[in-house]
């Protein structure tokens, strides 16, 4: 099994991007210019973010106004979402037996948002997310404004601060799970993973190197034979 890509969870907050595009209004995604206005990993760095955005001189900032109504905001809106985003992980499977034991824990721990793709890979999600619009920018001043009290930044940041912790926990979890049923499982010595076959990326690519240089000096050998 190989790691391809991973995130043990984050906070951040984005600045959405132009929605209307030739005349449509794309909802959801990036958007054309879209500014991540803060990400952390670190539980330790969730609190104190707002503070840190209303000094930079990058935008005006207006603080929580109940002066903002229904008309200042539309479709093409570009949206300050808050976000916490869990745990992910891909991992690259040895075969579809391998990936299909993994993909059953994964399930087993509560990682319900799991599933296998093309390539014997394995995606490794839960939905502990929250993703909460919490202003927007006005274009006419370039200036962030908020629909939601500082207050309510605090109640975002301390649900956040839980559900990293929640996070942890299920990633412990699953990761006792792997290692007493994969790794080294004594039920089914079929679906055993002996811990030395477990590639990292760096001798994944070496391994590649070495078995592309190896296809070449084969091919070289052929032709010198014709």
């Amino acid at each position: 099994m190989v790691t391809t890509s991973s995130c043990s969870g984050r906070v951040s907050v984005f600045l959405e991007g132009t929605k209307s595009y030739n005349g449509e209004v794309k909802i959801g995604g990036k958007g054309q210019g879209g500014k991540w206005l803060y990400v952390t990993h670190n539980r330790e760095k969730v609190f104190g973010w707002l503070d840190d955005l209303r000094s930079k001189n990058e935008f005006t900032f207006e603080a929580f106004s109940k002066q903002i109504s229904s008309e200042q905001v539309t479709g093409s809106t570009r949206y300050i979402l808050y976000k916490y985003e869990p745990f992910i992980l891909h991992v690259k499977c040895r075969d579809f037996e391998i990936a299909s034991k993994l993909y059953n824990v994964a399930m087993s721990c509560g990682f319900r948002e799991s599933g296998i793709g093309s390539n014997n890979l394995v995606a490794i999600r839960i939905n502990i997310k929250l993703d909460v619009p919490i202003g927007y920018l006005d274009e006419n001043s370039e200036t962030l404004r908020l629909f939601v009290s500082s207050e309510y930044v605090g109640v975002l940041d301390s649900l956040s601060l839980s559900k990293f912790d929640e996070n942890i926990r299920k990633m412990h979890v699953l990761y006792d799970k792997i290692d007493n049923e994969l790794i080294n499982s004594a039920s089914n010595p079929n679906l055993r993973i002996d811990a030395t076959t477990i590639e990292t990326k760096e001798e994944r690519r070496e391994t590649k190197k070495k078995q592309g240089i190896e296809r070449q000096r084969q091919i070289k050998s052929a032709q010198n034979t014709l």
